[in-house]
Order: structure tokens, then sequence, then C-alpha cells
């Protein structure tokens, strides 16, 4: 079993952002249709109209907010602070849902009927991004993808007999953590400080995988791996080449087979699973900078009507 997915993808929740001189930082629980409250949050830029709309499946607002951005974020069930039994996916397609549903919520608000739409995911939240936007193919104006986790790699996938076992345990045992795994936080995580921070968060599960949550990623990571070519939203993927996570190969298969006319790729040598947060502040400044430039290079009709869309296969050096 491909447990580095697994471990990952119980393992990130939103991150918080008190209020500064630049962002106003807000939370609120709201309720799905199983009854289970579900943790959100914003990021609103106080001393600028909003360029657009930016929906976090996993990571942080803050920087995209300072660079005049709305973001908002959603813990799925069994994750950081929402409710449900921690580190628990009894079905993927409900996460998909609860996210497509709160999302649209905030879209249909009058203050925000005119702003783009973007889907921002990392690791796992990556094959939520590509599942919203299979759902609703014309609804989000892009993605962008932090190391998704968008394929197996063939010599990581079980044999058929362990899928079948793991299949039938699923729905036997679903909640018992009896998969083995690895400590991924060294793996994942560069900066030691940042790596402590998690092992300290008592939101951060950090316990053997469930067997239905490994059941449904797993599951997940084929279907979304069968419909690569079905991705058709501008998008960028940006991945560190020395990711033990999910590999850099993954986000090339996805760049190739993707339909998109406007995808890029870009490559950081060096760098790991967490650009976004684990690796030191200079190399987080390199990665949202590429991002901030991709999105505002979207968000002027100007810069993105008269820029060439083509296809772009980038190195970060």
């Amino acid at each position: 079993m491909c447990t580095h997915f697994l471990c990952l993808a119980v393992l990130t929740s939103i991150g918080e952002q008190m209020d500064n001189d630049d962002i106003k930082y807000d939370e609120e629980y709201v309720l799905n249709a199983r009854g289970m409250n579900l943790f959100t949050c914003q990021w609103r830029p106080l001393n600028s109209e909003p360029k657009a709309l930016i929906f976090l499946c996993h990571g942080t607002g803050t920087r995209l907010a300072q660079a005049g951005f709305v973001v908002h974020g959603m813990d799925y069930e069994g994750h950081g602070k929402s409710s449900g039994l921690q580190g628990y996916i009894n079905s993927f397609d409900d996460i998909v849902v609860d996210c497509s549903k709160y999302f649209a919520s905030v879209c249909e608000k009058e203050e925000y009927k005119k702003q783009k739409r973007f889907l921002l995911g990392e690791s796992m939240g990556g094959a939520i991004v590509l599942m919203l936007h299979r759902k609703e193919p014309t609804f989000w104006d892009g993605a962008i993808l932090v190391a998704p986790m968008c394929k197996i790699l063939d010599d990581m996938k079980p044999h058929p007999i362990m899928m079948s076992i793991l299949s039938k345990l699923s729905n036997v045992i679903p909640t018992w953590r009896i998969i083995p795994n690895e400590d991924i936080i060294d793996r994942a995580i560069k900066c030691e400080e940042r790596r402590e921070e998690v092992r300290n968060n008592h939101y951060c599960y950090k316990g053997k995988p469930r067997v239905k949550t490994g059941h449904e990623i797993f599951m997940a990571s084929l279907d979304i791996e069968s419909n690569l070519d079905k991705v058709t939203l501008p998008f960028i993927i940006v991945h560190g080449g020395d990711d033990a996570v999910t590999d850099p190969t993954v986000s090339e298969a996805l760049y190739t087979i993707a339909t998109s006319k406007d995808k890029t790729l870009k490559l950081y040598p060096g760098m790991c699973h967490a650009l976004t947060s684990g690796e030191p502040e200079e190399n987080i400044d390199i990665v949202f900078a590429d991002i901030i430039k991709w999105l505002n290079d979207r968000v002027s009709s100007i810069s993105y009507l008269g820029s060439n869309s083509g296809l772009q296969l980038q190195e970060q050096c």
C-alpha cells in the first residue's frame, strides 16, 4: 500500500492566521448533509479590493490574502477542527461534495458573484481539486496544484490480491488503524522547527492510517489517474524535485496527459513535499512568487487574453 499518500492525507489541515494590519481572518462552522460540523475560515485583504476568490484544499491563505485575494478554506470531516473520527475518511466522494457545496455557497454571495474562482490543492487536496473540476468542468477559472496526489507509481501499487483484502476489511473493520506506515514528517518537511510544530499539533493526525481511509484514498487515486485526460481547466503545478511523498513524475504525467490549453509545470530542484510551509523561508518565497504571478496573469483580462497561454514546462533553478 502506498503509505506515503495515506499518511500525509490525514496529517494536514487548514492553517490559522490571526488578524494583522493587512488581513482580516474569520472562522465559522457549517453543517454538512450528514449532520457534522465542519470548520471553515476566511482570509481577506483589508487594504484593497479582492482580485479573485481562492478556495483551499489543504494549506493556509495568509500570503495569498496579502497578495490581494480572498481565500476560503475548510477542514474535511475527521480532519483538523472539523467533527468526525480523527483521520477517518468514510467516503472520498463525501469530502468532494462537502467542499463543492461550501465553496459554491461562498461564490453565490452577492459580493462575490463577479469574481473569478480558483482552487488550490496540496497533496491529497490536489486530488480533491481535480475531482471538483470534473464535477463542474466549467465552473472554475483555474487551479494551483501543489505536489498533487493524482497518480500512483506502478512500482508502488499493491498486488490485486492485497487490494481485494483491503476492500473487504474496509467494510468489516473500517476504523481500525492497522495499515503499516512510516513517519513521513521528516520526508515531507525540510525545516526542523516546522516538523516539531506538526508533531506537537493535536489537530494533525499522526497515527497509522485507518483501513477505510486507506482504501478510499487509493481508489480515489486510481480514479483520478484514469481520468487525467479530462482535466481541461487552466492550471499550474508546483512540485519539489526531491519530493519523497508524491513523486514529481506524477505531476509530469498530469501535465503531459491533461488536455488543458493553459498549463504550467514548475519543478524546484532540491525542494521537498511541503513547498508552501516546510521549506526554508527563501524557498517558500520563490514558490509563492510563482503562484501569485500565475494568478495575477489570469485575473487581469488584458494580460490573460494577450498572453501566450500554450503549454509550458519550466524548471526553477
